[in-house]
């Protein structure tokens, strides 16, 4: 079973807005990742095959691969990592998450699933969220 982290994308309110910040890192030439303080021990696991699945507005939304974990001491001294990212964010079904500092560990047997591509993804967000509170997607 593969592992994964979970984790509130904070500042964000809709998957859009997270997909437009990272493109603009990208277009700038820069890597995708999330700074973290604390260093997940269980790094093997996550790398073969685990996601970042990001709670947005209380939900899991999406997920993206983790490429990378690097730990690494900041200017004052702190330990942090970084948590390297693919750079496909794949919508999932969205999933409620209460608020929580950090990020947290999710197995196979927690996760969303992925959503289909296709039609799905023509619908609006808004829309598409809707469907899915009502459980009709």
């Amino acid at each position: 079973m593969k592992l994964h982290l979970v984790k509130l994308c904070v500042g964000v309110s809709e998957v859009d807005e997270l997909h437009v910040w990272q493109e603009r890192r990208l277009a700038d030439g820069q890597e995708l990742f999330h700074t973290t303080r604390m260093i997940p021990r269980r790094k093997d696991e996550l790398l073969d095959g685990g996601s970042l699945y990001w709670v947005i507005k209380g939900q899991i939304q999406c997920r993206q691969a983790l490429t990378d974990i690097c730990p690494f001491t900041d200017d004052d001294g702190i330990r942090r990592c970084r948590l390297m990212l693919g750079t496909d964010l794949v919508l999932t079904r969205h999933q409620p998450r209460r608020a929580f500092q950090g990020w947290r560990y999710i197995d196979g047997a927690d996760i969303p699933a992925d959503l289909g591509q296709g039609q799905i993804d023509t619908i609006p967000q808004e829309m598409r969220a809707e469907l899915m509170e009502l459980g009709l997607i």
